[in-house]
């Protein structure tokens, strides 16, 4: 049985949650891409974050264990213009490092995978950069297929990086 348990974030967790995707994201980017600092004004994180929580753009779940918020995902609709209405999307997810291979991923990606068959999709998508193993090996676990024609290339904070789309049915 999990120690973590999943529940929709709160205004209250904005400043949380930007702590969480700015330390964790400092922890896989700093491995990927060593030569090239990835980072966001925290102050912008916080905004970024508050107003998806307060408008449901995307729907932010968080994790916690105990009274600690130790991740948060991001999910609603594929944001990509020629999906299908019936596809959701993955478009954040992140742990504290210290969380990591504990299964607080995986209570997330339940939460979010549940709320997306709720709400009539039938396939889920994310986009994940190529050099991120760790994400790309969760993805897969979790019956994710990689999309080889849909690599491209995105500027995350400032910086390029290549991503690709992984794919996978609801059930």
């Amino acid at each position: 049985m999990s120690s973590y348990q999943v529940r929709p974030a709160a205004i209250a967790d904005a400043a949380q949650v930007a702590e969480i995707h700015a330390s964790s994201s400092q922890a896989i980017y700093s491995a990927v891409l060593p030569e090239q600092p990835v980072a966001m004004p925290m102050d912008k994180r916080k905004t970024l974050w508050r107003e998806a929580i307060e408008f449901g753009d995307p729907q932010v779940h968080v994790v916690v264990q105990g009274a600690q918020i130790v991740g948060f995902v991001g999910f609603d609709r594929s944001r990509d213009p020629k999906s299908k209405p019936t596809t959701g999307e993955i478009w954040a997810l992140y742990v504290l490092q210290a969380h990591w291979d504990q299964g607080a991923g995986l209570a997330l990606w339940d939460a979010a995978r549940e709320e997306l068959i709720e709400e009539g999709c039938t396939e889920v998508t994310m986009w994940v950069p190529l050099r991120n193993e760790r994400a790309l090996r969760f993805a897969e676990l979790a019956g994710f297929k990689r999309e080889l024609t849909t690599a491209k290339t995105s500027a995350i904070g400032g910086v390029k990086i290549e991503e690709i789309r992984l794919k996978r049915k609801l059930d």
